[in-house]
């Protein structure tokens, strides 16, 4: 028999200049998806049969396949062009991506191993659900009714829909109305979070709506064996709903009937390394690719997705009350200039610390809202000037008084902290600025006996402990919650009533034109945490603090006026050029020497000027980010603009093998990367 050449993508980092399949011989014949080892050099690694015509070249000797691992079916030809699509845009390689997308574990196992976890996998889930029991299902308002009509009547081929509700509006059950109607179609339904701490509180309440259905949910806390579990449950359809993290936009789902992004405007649906594709987009353009409606959730949404609105590309289904008939919380900006002037500056306005007295007099909860853990963002000494620097980066390093460390939040450099200034021995080393660990402390100072809970990175740290103080807030254990951007995200606390923004100032001015989108996005959810129970919402509040009271991000925030502020927003940037009004990639060199970075991207930009494809395109000078140096690694960006999405997409891959050929003459470049539709500048 003779052998066939099949196409084989294998998972090669960007700098090898490897981004097309790579040809094999089979003894038979392969169907694209099918997943494979082959050999590459001295190595076994894990490979997709692709679809296309291998190359041709009479030439070159061929290795044969390896293994062909048939106890699982072929990823499916929708799954092969979804991958193929953002490889593309993202401009990487496309087994790098393609492989990197699938469970770790996955691309470990040989032929047998697999085998033996599918049929573990199968015996598992050979048990039926437990029946269901619909009576427990709320009763749509008007709003929601309108809005699942609108969904389930939407033709396969429709717009994407945009479901903007203001915080405790029953955005949620609309999800999970939606959800029912895909699963009664015999279909599957994703649901995507932007965090991994959301993830428990909305698995709970799908899994208790569907109890006869299967329910996975994919994020990056998972063992490698459970992440496996999951995908393989979902690509041979026991899972009937995934709901997870950016990662499962990836998921293999042969029955896929719905896709709802859940706060879709959240950053964190972008990948910040490797291949940097943003979820939701992937999300959208999947919806597309396989005729399902996708729908997108917010009180906030980024104003690229309001652009769509406005322009009539996208849907909006409006959810403007809230559940029961509750009040959004009223905002107080409090004007910090009006307290004295002191060497010690106040820890609260006396009155918010009066309205935290009251609440806790109601037997009623509180949220304190500070961006920013640890105790204190840097160590000072007054007699030298010496502040506690990171070694390794150009920041500062924390102070975390619970285990006496200065820790950088970058590199992760840790050291204890020196009992005397290092630089000219001084005893008297002192905290500047507060995180939320010394926000903790002054509150227990200021409000003797209230029972006061942190919730950040640090103090949640460690398996359970996320679920553990989540269920201390709703038990009503805690009388005051202190906490990062991560309490303010779609947590329903029934029984706060009080949420304050303490130091909400420093994204006001910030360089990059997003900070404001973003710093209005978190105290609109912040807000929302408040008055979610009908019975107290008509008194919930929320503090903001600040020096800037005249600020229009905070009259748009008095009235809960997201489009006012949008609308601002957008007016800057078309008359900016800024985004959604243009396109725009960085691309980013990394080096030990800021020279070598700098000469790659100065050459980089000679390069690009000499193309045709670079007409409509503008390539700006290198800069440094706003840490520049990382882990005793330079950093720099350069930043590409187009007025054009399709120009920029011209211009990008004819630019890439250019850049591939630099890499390769330039002497002591780490790394290098491009970013398309970067979220931070």
């Amino acid at each position: 028999m003779t052998a066939e050449r099949v196409p084989v993508v294998v998972e090669t980092p960007q700098h090898a200049g490897l981004g097309d399949a790579l040809d094999y011989l089979s003894e038979r014949s392969l169907a694209p998806g099918t997943l494979v080892r082959v050999p590459l050099g001295k190595r076994e690694v894990s490979g997709i049969v692709w679809s296309g015509a291998p190359a041709v070249d009479p030439g070159v000797t061929l290795r044969p396949v390896a293994q062909v691992l048939e106890a699982m079916p072929p990823l499916p030809p929708l799954w092969l062009g979804l991958v193929a699509f953002a490889a593309g845009y993202y401009q990487r390689g496309l087994g790098e991506l393609a492989l990197a997308v699938l469970p770790p574990e996955l691309r470990k196992l040989d032929a047998s191993q697999l085998a033996q976890r599918v049929r573990k996998l199968h015996k598992r889930l050979a048990a039926s659900p437990a029946p269901a029991d619909a009576s427990s299902m709320p009763v749509l308002n008007a709003e929601q009714a309108a809005a699942l009509q609108a969904i389930v009547g939407m033709p396969a081929d429709a717009s994407p829909m945009l479901l903007h509700g203001v915080t405790g509006s029953g955005k949620t059950e609309v999800y999970l109305r939606a959800t029912a109607e895909a699963l009664a179609r015999g279909r599957q339904s994703l649901l995507l979070v932007p965090e991994i701490n959301l993830t428990p509180q909305l698995l709970a309440r799908v899994s208790a709506r569907f109890p006869d259905r299967r329910v996975v949910a994919m994020h990056s806390a998972l063992t490698p064996a459970q992440r496996l579990q999951t995908w393989l449950a979902a690509h041979l359809g026991f899972a009937d709903i995934v709901l997870g993290t950016r990662l499962a936009v990836f998921a293999s789902l042969p029955r896929l009937g719905l896709v709802v992004v859940d706060e879709e405007h959240d950053a964190s649906y972008k990948q910040q390394d490797g291949a940097r594709y943003s979820a939701r987009d992937i999300a959208i353009y999947r919806a597309r690719l396989e005729q399902v409606p996708v729908l997108l959730g917010s009180a906030t949404p980024s104003l690229e997705t309001w652009q769509h609105v406005l322009a009539g590309r996208y849907r909006r289904l409006a959810l403007e009350q809230r559940i029961g008939g509750a009040a959004l919380p009223r905002v107080r900006v409090f004007d910090m200039s009006r307290l004295p002037r002191t060497k010690t500056p106040a820890v609260m306005a006396p009155p918010l610390l009066e309205a935290l007295r009251e609440r806790l007099a109601r037997g009623e909860q509180s949220l304190v809202f500070l961006n920013r853990r640890g105790y204190a963002p840097v160590l000072h000494c007054a007699d030298c000037g010496w502040k506690s620097d990171c070694a390794h980066c150009s920041a500062w390093r924390v102070f975390h008084k619970h285990d006496r460390t200065l820790r950088c939040h970058h590199c992760g450099f840790t050291e204890r902290v020196p009992r005397a200034c290092p630089v000219c021995g001084n005893l008297d080393i002192s905290p500047v600025g507060r995180g939320t660990e010394r926000l903790e402390e002054q509150l227990a100072e200021l409000l003797p006996g209230a029972r006061i809970a942190r919730f950040d990175a640090d103090a949640t740290r460690g398996k359970g402990r996320l679920e553990q103080s989540l269920a201390a807030v709703h038990a009503g254990e805690v009388d005051i919650l202190v906490g990062t951007q991560m309490v303010t995200k779609g947590h329903d606390f029934r029984r706060i009533t009080l949420v304050a923004a303490v130091n909400p100032d420093a994204a006001l001015f910030s360089s990059d034109f997003r900070a404001p989108e973003r710093q209005f996005a978190l105290l609109m959810q912040a807000a929302g945490r408040a008055g979610r129970d009908a019975a107290t919402g008509g008194t919930s509040e929320m503090w903001v603090q600040t020096w800037h009271p005249q600020h229009a991000l905070f009259a748009a925030l008095r009235a809960h006026d997201y489009a006012r502020f949008a609308q601002a927003q957008l007016d800057e940037r078309r008359s900016a050029g800024l985004p959604p009004f243009s396109h725009l990639a960085l691309l980013r060199a990394e080096a030990r020497d800021v020279a070598v970075a700098q000469a790659f991207l100065r050459r980089a930009a000679e390069v690009a000027a000499a193309m045709d494809e670079s007409k409509g395109v503008t390539v700006y000078p290198p800069v440094p980010p706003p840490v520049q140096r990382v882990a005793g690694v330079e950093r720099l960006q350069m930043l590409v603009e187009s007025a054009s999405r399709a120009r920029l997409q011209r211009f990008l891959p004819a630019w890439l093998p250019r850049l591939h050929e630099l890499r390769a003459s330039t002497k002591g470049l780490a790394r290098w990367a491009v970013d398309v539709d970067p979220q931070a500048i």
